[in-house]
Order: structure tokens, then sequence, then C-alpha cells
């Protein structure tokens, strides 16, 4: 299927079945893919032939006794490198980690395993999940396929230009304060955060705990959904994860959306939002209208609080959850002359500048006489944000926003101004503090050519209601705007 439509996990379901291809078929094509475009993306890391190759022959031995396929049968995905695989490196894009191999799966990797995906490989990201540009990862930065001169976003910036570049079906990556929503929007593809809780988090290299999620990428909703319905689900490995039944994502698909209430929040259309940006999104919420849902008015009146709350809570988690990187459990030592030193040197060598300012950040909040000052009172904040997404969901259904201010900025243009970066997750950290499923879906591209992201919210464990509105956008053409 070289040079045709993409690939969809339906379409290679039905072509295993049909037998037009085997699963270690598509596997080479894909890596003929990596092999021809990776050098200019970097977008992969690492990738796993040996493991992928097992898994697909074990799909085509089950076509070949005519079994019912796993409902990812034969799909060849990319995994974010801060997912633990067993037998494969997870580096978190970090010199702390070069040359570590896990001796387990991630819980959403071995349930993906289960559902029959085939593993191509781990992509790059931001070191530690720490950036929104994919800049800072230890192996150099990933090129948007949409324009090689951009940022693909981050910090799942690998995982979302694979996807975007055909260099897999689907991919993991995680969201901790927008890192599968913005690098969707920048590379023109949906991607989903899903509720705090819905998506185990055992086996994912933490960096703030009470904010990090796992989601997919893919080029389509009804690909989004299947790959959601593999991972999702109560996990005794983890105790944040929520005994929440999962519905059929898939039938809710063509649920109609028409009497749905879309809230708008003006909160997210002030200063610093790109004038085409902002028209591409309004002729969403027209098309949403459209379809039959009803616009309603928001207020939200703690959004502007958010980046502050979120940058204090998320550098004090990853202050604490990256102190165990010292150079005596596992990963890189560095020598030195005594203890204090040898802790010094592997944490200066080990550590990228985005992961030390955001470690000293975390720090200072944390420390004693600050502690209620920052940390204390960003918590109090959070509830309040929390609390304008629960009162609003009781006014309405969904809320419709802008992903990112603007779309994806060249490479090297705001490395040397970090809040001017931290300010790009503007419209993403809002739903992270809260806990609740956001999903940015394409919303047309601007007069340059660049993707433009529509964000979808929806309350607790409304996942299904937020792809149904997205699938209904993609079918009413809402991705070509």
């Amino acid at each position: 299927m070289s040079g045709a439509a993409p690939w969809t996990i339906a379409g290679v379901r039905a072509a295993l079945a049909a037998k037009k291809i085997s699963a270690r078929e598509l596997a080479a094509e894909f890596y003929s893919r990596i092999d021809r475009r990776n050098a200019e993306l970097n977008a992969y890391l690492t990738l796993s032939p040996e493991r992928a190759y097992a898994q697909a022959d074990r799909i085509d031995a089950a076509v070949s006794r005519g079994e019912t396929l796993p409902p990812l049968a034969g799909v060849p995905m990319a995994i974010k490198d801060v997912i633990s695989t067993r037998g494969v490196r997870t580096t978190c894009a970090s010199k702390m980690l070069e040359d570590y191999i896990p001796p387990y799966d991630a819980t959403a990797a071995e349930r993906l395993e289960r559902a029959g995906a085939v593993f191509l490989g781990k992509t790059n990201c931001d070191e530690f999940a720490m950036g929104g540009s994919n800049e800072n990862s230890a192996y150099g930065p990933v090129r948007n396929p949409v324009a090689l001169d951009r940022v693909p976003g981050g910090s799942s910036g690998g995982s979302a230009a694979a996807v975007a570049a055909g260099l897999a079906v689907a991919a993991l990556g995680t969201d901790t304060g927008g890192s599968i929503r913005q690098p969707g929007a920048f590379c023109g593809i949906p991607g989903l955060m899903p509720t705090y809780g819905r998506v185990s988090r055992y086996g994912l290299v933490a960096f703030a705990s009470s904010l990090d999620k796992i989601g997919p990428f893919a080029g389509n909703v009804a690909d989004i959904a299947a790959v959601t319905a593999a991972i999702a689900g109560h996990d005794t490995y983890d105790s944040t994860s929520a005994a929440v039944p999962v519905p059929d994502y898939a039938a809710g698909l063509e649920k109609p959306v028409q009497g749905l209430r879309i809230g708008v929040p003006e909160d997210y259309f002030g200063k610093g939002l790109d004038p085409e940006v902002q028209e591409k999104i309004h002729a969403g919420i027209a098309l949403l209208e459209r379809l039959g849902c009803r616009r309603i008015p928001l207020r939200m009146p703690h959004t502007d609080y958010a980046i502050a709350t979120y940058y204090i809570i998320a550098t004090a988690e990853a202050s604490s959850n990256l102190a165990r990187y010292d150079g005596v459990r596992y990963g890189l030592r560095a020598p030195g002359a005594t203890l204090t030193e040898m802790y010094r040197q592997t944490r200066d060598r080990g550590f990228g500048s985005e992961v030390k300012r955001r470690i000293m950040l975390g720090t200072y909040v944390l420390s004693a006489g600050y502690y209620d000052a920052y940390y204390l009172r960003a918590q109090r904040v959070r509830a309040l944000i929390a609390r304008d997404f629960s009162d609003a969901f009781e006014k309405v259904d969904a809320i419709i926003t802008p992903t990112a201010p603007t779309t994806a900025f060249r490479l090297g243009e705001k490395t040397a101004d970090p809040l001017q970066m931290y300010l790009a997750d503007v419209y993403t950290v809002t739903g992270s503090l809260a806990g609740v499923p956001g999903i940015s879906v394409p919303c047309g591209k601007t007069r340059a050519g660049l993707p433009v992201g529509l964000q979808i919210f929806g309350p607790h464990f409304s996942e299904e209601r937020v792809l149904q509105i997205a699938h209904a956008f993609e079918a009413a053409g809402g991705f070509s705007l």
C-alpha cells in the first residue's frame, strides 16, 4: 500500500484478514520508510526489529490458523522513550539513562502487545518529558515533517512526527501539561490526553506524578479510539489507576452530536492568540454549530493563573522524582573523590539544562520558608482551576478552545527564553491541572501551510463524548477547514 492512502488500523486488519499482506511484510515496509526519513526527522531513538518481527510472526501465525484477530493485529506502532519496554532501551532522551534496558513492560505497552500491536521502536522526546518543542533531547531535536525548519512540539514530538510522516500507524505519547495535544496540533494529527487515572502509569518514568498521563497519536479519530480502548482500564500495579468501566469507544463514535452544548470560554481567546489560529478555531466552532451543537459562552476566571500554577507543581514533583538519579542505584555514574562529589558530577553530566532548571525551581518552591508561599498556594489555585471546569460542565457537555496560541515555531526560536516556551502551554495546562480528558484535532492550516489544532475538553472519564465530537468534526471536513 506504499504510495496509496495512509495505513489505518481498520485497513491493516482488513489487509491481513484478506492475506493481501503479512504482518511481517508490513513491519518491513515501515522499517524501510524509517530508514529513508528518520535521519532528517530524528523521530526514532531506538528501533526494535527483533521484537517487532516476533510480534508480527505471532499475528501471521494466527491469520494462517484462521483465528479471530485481536483489535490492533499487526498495527505498526511507536512508543515514546519514557515508557518502559522489556528488553528495549529506554533512555528518556537523557544521558542519565543512555544504556538503561528495562526488565519489564509498562502496563500500556503490555496491553498494546496483547491487542496485537507491533512495536517498531522508541521515539525521541524532550529529556524526561520536560519541554514544549522537543529541542531538549540529549540526542538532538526532532523536526516537524510538515516543515523541517519547525519544531514538532513537545515533549512527545518524536511520536507525533513519526505518525505525521507515516513512520508509524499510531504511537503512544505522554501528556503532563500538553505534551500530546500540542505536538498533535503542530504536526496536524489527532492526539488524546485521557482522564488522569484512565490509563495506568505503571512503567512510565515519572516527571510529575499527579499530572502524567499516557495517550495515543494516530492519523484519525477512529484509530485514537481503538488504541485508547486497548490501553485504558484499571491496573492493580498503579494506585492512581481508576476502577471505572471502559466503554466501547468505537461504538460511540457514530452517535449524533446534535443538541450537545459546547462551551467556548472567552478566557482562551485573548492577548497572545495568533489571528490566523483564532480564525480557524472560530471556523471549527461554526462547523460544530452547523452539525447541531449549541454554542454557550463561558467564563473560566482562573485560567490566567494556570501557567504559574502548573510550573510550580510540576517542577516540585520533578525535583522529588528525579532525586533517585544519584549514580548509586542505576543509570549514569560519574567518578568523584567523595560520595558528594560523585552525586554532583553524575547529576551535572547526566541532566541537560532544562531538566536542571526544573529541578532547581522545584527544589526552591519546596524548601523551608517557601513551601507555603509557593507550593501550597499553587495547590489551592489548582483546586480553583478544577472548580472552573466542574462548574462549566454543569452548563455544557464539552469545552472547545485552541490547542496552542500559535502554530509550530522555528527551531531555536524560543530556546533562549524559557518563559516564552512555557507560555506555549497556556491553553493545555488547564485541563492537565483539572485531570479532565482532552483531544487536539486538526482544524485546517494557516496561509503558510502550518497546521492549527482545535482542543476539545470533556468531564472526567468522558473520553467517549470527546471522541464522538472529534469524530463528527473529522467526518464533516473539519480537519481541512
